[in-house]
């Protein structure tokens, strides 16, 4: 079907949390030496210290993804645990506030600042990168034009940010909102080829707007140091059955593309701006609202479009292993995404405290504690 297997990796970025104030805690230096002797260089600092990074080992299958997610937060929850704090899995932090977070050590988090200003001090925003394995780097440039179609369905199903600064901001994801003020995010515009894509990066480097890939942002995008294609829109889940589900999705949505291609077939490309109107009712509405369906020019329910990726990825689960995990979709559509689930508890207890603590004991199920 794909001519090679889609080895899949996963990073989730955590908020370190004091439980009695249930404020963020600017604590990452501390944990990164403790956190190093079990998880080597699986843990990694982020822009700001009450941030924290895990990152998966190659995996050949979604029941190793699942394994590596269970052993990674678990892992981080005894060690937050053992210094008296917690951690939780959403985008934003219910109330605490950007401005009173410590930057982490290091030149590249520096440099960051400088160039971004105090754009970067904003950046009080958490997410979950997905990884395909694809080898053929003309095959990945052709999967990504493709997959732009899907990235406002995969968000939607992944909103965990209704909450900045203590207010409810109307928004089921503020992280992206937060997160697209920087450039190079967002929708990545389609190529040609792999050629045309290096030729855009050289372009960008040579003209002094970035040293490095890594500085492109985009939705998704070709990693420049491994074969995988990363797919970075999403809100980070905040349970592990979400978060392995949308993995799932995510897997089979490239295996379908992939092999679409190899019977000479394609998904079409649409217009970038058409897209982005999607990606804006996702972040608005999450999977309560509607979304374009371009091919009947009309207004649908977000969950009927939802429905039809599971009907469009049908015919490859099987073969990937992963039918029950992608059809969890099921339930994240009946029971609601994080973003939901906050919002209803805050307008049952008026209390974000309560929300942070449901955050807290969400990211902690089915973990080894």
């Amino acid at each position: 079907m794909t001519r090679a297997p889609l080895t899949l990796g996963i990073e989730e970025e955590y908020q370190i949390i004091d439980p009695e104030s249930r404020e963020l805690k600017s604590y990452i230096q501390e944990l990164m030496e403790q956190g190093r002797v079990v998880l080597r260089d699986q843990i990694k600092p982020e822009f700001l210290q009450s941030q924290v990074e895990v990152g998966s080992q190659i995996c050949q299958n979604i029941r190793e993804v699942r394994e590596e997610v269970v052993r990674l937060r678990s892992s981080i929850c005894r060690l937050a645990a053992s210094n008296g704090l917690a951690v939780a899995a959403a985008s934003t932090h219910p109330f605490s506030s950007w401005s009173t977070q410590d930057v982490s050590i290091g030149e590249r988090y520096m440099k960051l600042r400088t160039d971004m200003a105090e754009l970067a001090r904003r950046m009080l925003i958490f997410g979950m990168h997905i990884h395909v394995g694809i080898e053929d780097r003309e095959l990945m440039i052709d999967v990504m034009n493709q997959a732009r179609y899907f990235l406002p369905h995969l968000l939607a199903l992944t909103t965990s940010s209704p909450f900045w600064a203590g207010r409810d901001t109307g928004l089921k994801s503020y992280r992206t909102v937060i997160f697209e003020s920087l450039p190079r995010t967002g929708l990545p515009p389609t190529f040609k080829s792999w050629a045309d894509y290096n030729s855009f990066v050289d372009t960008l480097v040579s003209t002094q707007c970035i040293d490095e890939p890594t500085k492109i942002w985009w939705d998704v995008r070709p990693h420049s140091k491994f074969p995988t294609i990363e797919f970075r829109v999403c809100d980070i889940c905040t349970k592990i059955d979400e978060a392995v589900c949308i993995a799932a999705l995510i897997q089979a949505i490239v295996a379908k593309l992939i092999k679409l291609r190899l019977n000479n077939q394609s998904w079409r490309t649409y217009r970038h701006h058409l897209i982005t109107e999607n990606k804006w009712r996702a972040v608005r509405y999450g999977i309560q609202g509607q979304m374009i369906d371009f091919g009947k020019q009309e207004e649908l329910s977000t969950k009927i479009l939802a429905k039809e990726m599971l009907d469009f990825v049908d015919d490859v689960v099987d073969e990937l292993g992963s039918r029950a995990e992608v059809e969890y979709l099921d339930t994240i559509l009946e029971e609601g995404t994080s973003a939901d689930r906050q919002r209803k508890t805050f307008e049952e207890t008026g209390d974000l405290k309560v929300v942070v603590d449901q955050l807290v004991a969400e990211t902690r199920e089915g973990c080894e504690v």
